[in-house]
C-alpha cells in the first residue's frame, strides 16, 4: 500500500509530506483547489510522461517521492531484486524534473530508467481517471477491460505477436511467388559478387601496410640517396657535425674550469652528441638493408591494382569492400532462404497454427469472462438507479480472424426493463455512462492484484442517493484494497474512513496548494460546504453531521 507522498516544488504545490492509512480515503476541495494534484504527481512517480511544465514557477526543479509497503507483494520483491534494487519490503519511488525538462528516476535510492518505474508501478497502483467512461466508447478499450478482468492481457499480446509474424511471413512468400524471376537474378548477381570479394581476401589493416610497403619500394632509390646524404653531413664526410660537436663539448668543458655556470649547457651540447651517434648508427643500419626489389614492387602494385578495380567496379570505397561483401553475404542468405518455397509454405503454415491456438485459447477465456462480468455489472447497475438496465458482452466472430483474436469485443447495455440492447455509445447519456463505467472499473478492480486503487472523481454525473451507493460500492472494495477516491459529492466523502482536504492560499510568491488531513469535526464542516456552498448554515452543518453518522 502506499504510506506516504512527498512533493516539492510541484505545479502549485511548494512543500507536502502526505501520510496515508489504508482503507477508503477521500479527497475533497473546492474546484481549482487541485485535487487531482496527488493523482497527478502519483503518475509521475510511477513512470508516466514529464516535462518542465510540472515545476513551480520559479523553482529550479520539481521532486516527487512515493513511498509503498511491499511485504504482500512476493512479485513485486522478487523483481526488485532480479534488477537489485530491493529494500526488505520497502519500495521508494523518486521522480527528479528539472527546468531544462530532464527527468532522473530512482527506486530505493538507485537510478532506474523511466520504463523501470512504469513496470513497478505495474505492481502498486491502478489509476481510474475521471474521463475513463470516454475511452469506453471504443472498441479497442472495450477489449482491453475484458482482457485484464479475464486475466489474459499478456495472452492477448502474444496472439497480436504471432499474428504479425504469421502475416511477416506471408508476405514474404507472396512477394516471392510474384516476382520470383527477379529475386533469382538478385541471388545470381550477389552469389558471383560475393565470391569474388571473398577471393579478394580484403582486409583494411592489410591495406594500409600495403600502401606503406609499396611507397617505400617505389622510393628505394630517393631513400638511399638521402640516407647516403645525413650520413656524410653527420659522421662520414669531411668536417663531419659530429665531430664538430665533440669539439664544442671539449672546449665549454674546459671553460667551466673557470665559470661553472657553463656546466649544464656543456651537458646539454654532450647529449646532442649522444643522440647524433645514435642517429647516425640507425641510419647505417637502415641503408645496409635498404636494397631495391622491382619484383616485389610489381606484385604490390598488382595487389593494389586489383583492390581498387574492385573498388570502382561496385563504386565504393576501398575502406567499405569489408561491409559490401558482409551486406551482400546477408541478402544472399535471405534469398536463398526465401527461394526455398516448400520450406518458406511451411513456415507460413507453422505461424498460422500457432497464432490460431493462442487465439482460441484467449477465446475461450473472453467467453468466461465476459460472462463474469455481464453478471457482475448488471448487478451493480441495479444498485445504481439502473433498475432494470442489463450489461452484456457481444464477442462477434471474425473471419479469418486478426491481431487482436478471432472476435470483436463489444459492449451492449439495455438501460432498462424491456429496451433490447445496444452499444454502449448509442444508447447511454452522460450519467448513465458514468454509473456503467464505475461498475465495470469497480469489478475489474476487484480482479487486480494491485494493492491501491485511485478513482480520481469517477462520480461525475452522479448524485443523489446513486453516489451515497457508490461511496458503499467503494468502501466494500477497501476492505481488501487501499482506495483513494477524489469526489465532489458529500454522499460518498461521508463514506470514507479518512478525509483528506484539499485547499489553496495566495502568498507573496504564488497560490500554493495544501492538504491536510481532517478531523471529526473539521469532516463536518467539509461536508457542510460540499452541501451547501459558500455560506454554511447551521443546517447544512446538521445535515453533514447525520450524513457522517448514517455511514458510520
Amino acid at each position: 500500500m502506499l504510506r506516504q507522498l512527498n512533493l516539492r516544488d510541484f505545479v502549485i504545490v511548494d512543500k507536502l509530506d502526505l501520510v496515508f492509512e489504508s482503507g477508503f480515503t477521500v479527497l475533497t476541495g473546492e474546484t481549482g483547489a487541485g485535487k487531482s494534484i496527488l493523482v497527478d504527481a502519483l503518475a509521475l512517480a510511477l513512470g508516466e510522461r514529464g516535462d518542465a511544465g510540472v515545476i513551480r514557477e520559479g523553482a529550479a526543479r520539481a521532486e516527487i517521492s512515493a513511498d509503498f509497503e511491499v511485504t504482500d507483494l512476493p512479485a513485486l520483491q522478487a523483481w526488485l531484486t532480479e534488477n537489485e534494487l530491493d529494500d526488505e519490503g520497502n519500495c521508494l519511488l523518486r521522480r527528479v524534473i528539472d527546468s531544462g525538462g530532464r527527468s532522473r528516476c530512482f527506486i530505493n535510492g538507485r537510478a532506474v530508467s523511466t520504463q523501470q518505474l512504469r513496470d513497478a508501478g505495474e505492481f502498486l497502483v491502478d489509476i481510474h481517471g475521471q474521463h475513463a467512461h470516454q475511452s469506453l466508447l471504443k472498441s479497442a478499450a472495450q477489449r482491453e477491460l475484458l482482457d485484464a478482468y479475464g486475466g489474459v492481457s499478456e495472452l492477448s499480446r502474444q496472439v497480436t505477436q504471432a499474428y504479425r509474424q504469421w502475416h511477416k511471413l506471408d508476405e514474404q512468400l507472396a512477394a516471392l511467388r510474384q516476382d520470383s524471376s527477379a529475386a533469382e537474378i538478385e541471388r545470381e548477381q550477389l552469389q558471383w559478387k560475393t565470391r569474388e570479394l571473398t577471393a579478394l581476401q580484403f582486409d583494411p589493416a592489410s591495406w594500409d601496410e600495403l600502401q606503406n610497403e609499396h611507397r617505400r619500394l617505389a622510393n628505394a632509390v630517393n631513400l638511399g640517396d638521402g640516407v647516403a646524404f645525413a650520413l656524410n653531413i653527420l659522421s662520414e664526410g669531411e668536417a663531419t657535425a659530429l665531430e664538430q660537436v665533440h669539439a664544442a663539448t671539449a672546449k665549454l668543458q674546459a671553460l667551466t674550469d673557470y665559470d661553472s655556470t657553463l656546466q649544464a649547457t656543456c651537458d646539454m651540447v654532450e647529449s646532442a652528441a649522444v643522440q647524433l651517434q645514435e642517429a647516425s648508427h640507425n641510419l647505417r643500419r637502415y641503408a645496409d638493408h635498404l636494397e631495391s626489389d622491382p619484383a616485389r614492387l610489381l606484385e604490390v602494385e598488382q595487389r593494389l591494382e586489383q583492390v581498387l578495380d574492385t573498388a570502382r567496379k561496385y563504386r565504393v570505397r576501398v575502406e567499405q569492400l569489408s561491409e559490401l561483401l558482409a551486406t551482400s553475404a546477408q541478402r544472399l542468405g535471405e534469398l536463398e532462404r526465401c527461394a526455398d518455397f516448400d520450406k518458406l509454405e511451411a513456415d507460413v503454415q507453422a505461424a498460422r497454427a500457432g497464432w490460431l491456438t493462442l487465439a482460441q485459447q484467449l477465446s475461450a477465456t473472453r467467453a468466461q469472462a465476459a460472462a463474469r462480468l455481464t453478471q457482475i455489472v448488471s448487478a451493480t447497475m441495479q444498485q445504481l438507479a439502473l433498475s432494470g438496465g442489463q450489461f452484456s458482452i457481444a464477442l462477434t466472430p471474425v473471419d479469418d480472424g486478426n491481431a487482436h483474436g478471432l472476435e470483436q469485443v463489444e459492449f451492449l447495455v439495455a438501460p432498462h426493463a424491456g429496451a433490447q440492447p445496444k452499444p454502449l455509445a448509442k444508447v447511454a447519456s452522460g450519467g448513465e455512462l458514468s454509473r456503467i463505467s464505475l461498475a465495470l472499473q469497480t469489478a475489474v478492480s476487484q480482479v487486480a492484484g494491485v494493492p491501491t486503487l485511485i478513482f480520481d472523481e469517477v462520480d461525475v454525473g452522479i448524485g443523489g442517493g446513486v453516489a451515497e451507493i457508490v461511496g458503499h460500492l467503494l468502501k466494500d472494495l477497501a476492505a481488501s484494497r487501499q482506495i483513494l477516491c477524489i469526489t465532489h459529492l458529500p454522499q460518498v466523502a461521508a463514506v470514507g474512513e479518512h478525509h483528506l482536504q484539499v485547499s489553496k492560499a495566495s502568498r507573496d510568491d504564488g497560490v500554493v496548494s495544501r492538504i491536510v488531513p481532517l478531523e471529526a469535526a473539521e469532516r463536518v464542516d467539509e461536508i457542510a460546504r460540499m452541501l451547501g456552498g459558500v455560506t454554511i448554515t447551521e443546517t447544512t452543518r446538521r445535515h453533514a453531521h447525520e450524513m457522517l453518522g448514517g455511514a458510520a
